[in-house]
């Protein structure tokens, strides 16, 4: 599966991360904002992949939160964004997912 139209939702701390490596539809919203912004990216059906700030989970209705987990498209991965052992996972994960190394940007924009 491509993944041509991505989207992030979260924080300002995540959501500015991916917008540094080439995402352009970053939202940044969280609790029940982002919870909201979530609900309708998913209901739109626009994007492949939508990343979200795990902090919106708790904030998000349970029909809404079981599409999310179980829905093929767009795919939903919440990234957890606490503190400096959940940025080493969004690190592995960008990596996973996207190809990106986030550790090399940051380096070469020194």
């Amino acid at each position: 599966m491509e993944f041509d139209r991505i989207a992030v939702v979260g924080e300002r701390e995540l959501v500015l991360g991916f917008k540094l490596i080439g995402i352009s539809d970053v939202f940044i919203a969280g609790g029940a904002e982002g919870a909201q912004k979530l609900s309708e990216l998913i209901r739109a059906g626009t994007h492949n992949l939508i990343m979200a700030s795990d902090g919106i989970k708790g904030h998000m209705d349970q029909h809404i939160q079981m599409v999310a987990e179980t829905s093929l498209k767009p795919i939903v991965i919440f990234i957890p964004v606490h503190g400096a052992d959940e940025q080493e996972s969004v690190e592995k994960l960008a990596k996973r997912i996207l190809g990106v190394d986030i550790k090399s940007i940051k380096g070469s924009a020194k």
